[in-house]
């Protein structure tokens, strides 16, 4: 089932909560809406995806991984990981959750070992809560209560700090909070070694 063509991208989009089929599209625009929802269905009828209604006021079908589904969780981020080593051959852009989800494949604790906070990452209309605990790093989607920092940018823009090497100051971005902290945080994410 996980080996059929976008099954694990979409374990990877909704590895972070759940998503409205129209968040899904945009997340893998290459998808066709056909063969996305015949996926969905597949995902469904095997327990890896389950799909529910929100309540008001959003009162939308919403997919979202079941506990068989989080249980792919290190294989996707295993194959994240495998191909972060292989030179970039293409200029297209980090879906939103492919570049968060990069940020966990790409963690190195030994970076910055003491480094101990809470950030909230404000890029474009989402919000996610990261947390660095010397080797433990957690990445969420959703509200975030006394961050240490957060930032307010585009994903691109992100991606550029974290992986293009990129500093803060001349990024169009907007700090509040521990500035310090915060740059010290974009550098736990190094690129791993080509092969």
């Amino acid at each position: 089932m996980v080996g059929e063509r976008w099954a694990l991208l979409i374990v990877r989009e909704l590895l972070l909560g759940p998503k409205r089929f129209t968040d899904l599209r945009a997340g893998l625009p290459n998808a066709s809406q056909n063969v996305l929802s015949h996926r969905l269905r597949e995902l469904e009828l095997s327990g890896v995806v389950g799909r529910h209604k929100l309540g008001p006021p959003a009162s939308t079908w919403v997919y979202e991984l079941t506990a068989r589904g989080y249980e792919l969780e290190p294989v996707v981020l295993a194959l994240g990981r495998w191909g972060s080593q292989l030179p970039l051959t293409t200029d297209a852009e980090l879906g939103l959750d492919a570049l968060i989800v990069a940020l966990k494949t790409t963690f190195d604790p030994s970076a910055d070992p003491a480094l101990r906070a809470v950030f909230c990452l404000k890029l474009e209309e989402n919000r996610f809560r990261a947390e660095v605990d010397g080797d433990r790093f957690e990445v969420t989607r959703g509200h975030v209560e006394a961050p240490d920092a957060v930032i307010t940018t585009d994903a691109a823009t992100f991606r550029s700090l974290v992986f293009g090497g990129r500093e803060l100051a001349g990024a169009e971005v907007k700090v509040h909070g521990d500035h310090q902290l915060l740059a010290r945080f974009l550098k736990l994410f190094p690129r791993p070694q080509a092969l």
